[in-house]
């Protein structure tokens, strides 16, 4: 039997209120890349032939690289923010939950940055 009342037992393990952002920005992010994901499918339907130098002259138009690199970067926060919803629902350690966490989040910036950098080195052609 424990003197303990209920409401001191669960004090300080109630919400971070940090849940409805995260939940809100993922859900943004899914909205956001409903109408990316269809202009890339059709803008890539809509191309005659898929080789190489029709793909480069693709990225080289402005507005199709930019938005290339608003759809990566948008699919890269929305995958990094489902990642971690699976590590913290799965993973029971507090250590291991924290870096893997961080391990992710690390790995989601490298692919962001990395696909940003090809874009913008095919979209300037040898400028960078």
């Amino acid at each position: 039997m424990s003197l303990v009342s209920p409401l001191n037992k669960v004090i300080g393990l109630g919400s971070a209120k940090e849940g409805a952002e995260h939940w809100w920005m993922q859900r943004l992010s899914a909205v956001a890349l409903i109408p990316l994901g269809l202009w890339f499918s059709v803008a890539l339907g809509a191309m005659d032939q898929l080789d190489y130098s029709s793909v480069v002259e693709f990225v080289r138009h402005p507005v199709n690289s930019i938005l290339l690199i608003l759809t990566l970067i948008t699919m890269t926060y929305h995958s990094q923010l489902g990642v971690q919803v699976v590590v913290e629902d799965y993973v029971h350690s507090s250590s291991l939950k924290i870096i893997t966490i961080v391990a992710v989040s690390f790995a989601h910036i490298l692919v962001a940055v990395t696909g940003v950098f090809a874009i913008l080195k095919v979209a300037l052609g040898a400028a960078i």
